[in-house]
């Protein structure tokens, strides 16, 4: 995803188990409970012993002594039927959290955990809870550093990242679709303010396409950071910038060429040749499994400026290209950090 402007659930044995309620018989003093088999559950011991003898059998801490494939079997039928019947919620934007968590974190989390190893650097610098906006550099040839981003932020903040998304992205129908189930959304100023001003974590790539589509020759040094839009946007809402390093991927599609000419048919910003693209056909889409790092650097607060900071072209300016500053100087310690890319 990347930005192209700023302004994206009892049977034990055959018994039916009766649960223990606080006042039942058994239930203080520890001395067991009825099943319905004539047996006693021993409270406290996880056990049942049934009423045809001293046969017992470990019951589930979940109280469920399902196979697992059954358990999966069951949340998955009762996902459909909550999606058949709508008994499930969107937000203003379209974001669907259980979609998202169900279908479309699961294959993005198999590339981030054994595909691209990533490990993160900083975590305690991204706030818990409150409104923040993460300001990051953008590469790859493809967004996959939106998604991985995405789902470091879900794993381990239990935070969604909203990330603002480039026009081209809502234009293709699929995609556009999915980015906002995923919790994106456009980017631009209204949208920013409005998820901000409900507190979420919001994510932005201020170099857009000329991040994404720069050479390999060029990788790890950071385009120019727009008009400074995520910085009015920050400056408005009074949240903290928080600067944010990717390193990784830059090798998944190197790039070495560009045919302009089929770009500019396909209405697309570039249209990339890498050593696998399009050599080797569709198995040439398969990213390199190069080893990534996520550093969050520490926030920059921005409340001593005032909203009305937001309207001065000089501080937007200055704030825009100090954020650029400190992003591409987290790129070169990281790169030191990371070593060798596929190691």
């Amino acid at each position: 995803m990347n930005a192209h402007h700023q302004e994206s659930f009892d049977e034990v044995d055959g018994a039916r188990v009766i649960p223990i309620r606080p006042g039942d018989p058994g239930s203080e003093s520890g001395s067991g409970a009825e099943t319905a088999a004539g047996g006693r559950a021993e409270a406290g011991s996880g056990r049942v012993q049934t009423g045809s003898g001293d046969v017992s059998a470990p019951l589930a801490q979940d109280g469920s002594d399902r196979h697992p494939v059954e358990r999966a079997v069951a949340s998955g039928l009762a996902f459909l039927r909550r999606r058949l019947t709508g008994d499930y919620e969107v937000d203003e934007f379209g974001f669907d959290p259980e979609l998202n968590a169900t279908l479309l974190l699961p294959p993005a989390r198999a590339l981030y955990e054994r595909w691209f190893r990533v490990e993160l650097v900083g975590l305690e610098n991204v706030p818990a809870k409150g409104g923040a906006l993460l300001v990051a550099n953008h590469s790859g040839t493809v967004p996959l550093d939106g998604i991985m981003l995405s789902v470091a932020t879900h794993d381990h903040l239990d935070r969604p990242l909203r990330l603002l998304g480039a026009d081209l992205v809502y234009q293709v129908p699929v995609l556009g679709h999915l980015a906002r189930k995923a919790g994106h959304t456009l980017a631009c100023p209204a949208d920013a303010a409005r998820l901000l001003g409900k507190d979420e974590l919001v994510g932005v790539f201020p170099e857009g396409f000329k991040g994404i589509g720069k050479p390999y020759a060029d990788r790890y040094k950071l385009q120019r950071f727009g008009r400074g839009g995520f910085v009015e946007t920050a400056l408005r809402a009074d949240v903290p910038i928080i600067p944010t390093a990717i390193v990784g991927a830059e090798e998944i599609y190197p790039k070495i060429a560009d045919l302009k000419p089929l770009a500019r048919l396909l209405g697309l910003p570039y249209f990339p040749v890498t050593p696998t693209f399009p050599l080797l056909g569709a198995a040439g889409l398969v990213p390199l499994p190069s080893k990534w790092v996520i550093r969050f650097g520490e926030p920059m607060p921005l409340a001593d400026y005032g909203p009305e900071a937001a309207d001065d072209p000089m501080t937007v300016f200055n704030l825009t290209d100090h954020v650029r500053e400190v992003v591409q100087q987290m790129l070169y310690e990281t790169l030191l950090r990371r070593g060798n890319p596929f190691l």
